[in-house]
């Protein structure tokens, strides 16, 4: 019975139980802050390409033709590297352009489609913050080229 009455006033661990106790979920919401303000930066990266890349097919600038005339492949090229410059990866699939579409009812736009994976350190704790770590932008442009 001493001893237990003797251990009771003892108070030399306490703050090593406290931080050990709080710092678990001080550490979670700290990371999962820079997450999801990671991923927020990606979807602005995302839309600010497919903007770019709208834009390049509508007015026809030389990044997205061959010869003067609207090129897939070079729309493609183009917009993968706009979005490598900001360290975002795209691989062609992630990517759908229509240089001859309508937007709004209204018809001679060109759209940009982009998809992307986000990939986290913590992907459960992201997905119940936002809709989830795939990521998605799209852009109209009126086309202005001949």
């Amino acid at each position: 019975m001493k001893r237990l009455t003797s251990f009771l006033p003892n108070t030399s661990g306490a703050s090593a139980v406290e931080f050990a106790l709080l710092s678990v979920p001080l550490l979670l919401v700290l990371m999962g802050t820079i997450e999801f303000g990671r991923m927020y930066w990606a979807q602005h990266v995302l839309e600010q390409t497919a903007t770019a890349g709208a834009r390049c097919v509508g007015v026809l600038l030389p990044g997205c033709t061959q010869n003067g005339v609207y090129n897939a492949a070079s729309t493609i090229t183009y917009i993968s590297g706009i979005a490598a410059t900001d360290g975002i990866a795209l691989a062609s699939t992630n990517i759908a352009v229509n240089n001859n579409t309508s937007c709004s009812g209204l018809s001679g736009f060109s759209t940009v489609k982009i998809t992307y994976t986000f990939s986290t350190a913590l992907p459960n704790f992201l997905t119940s913050l936002a809709s989830g770590p795939n990521l998605s932008a799209q852009a109209c442009f009126p086309n202005q080229g001949a």
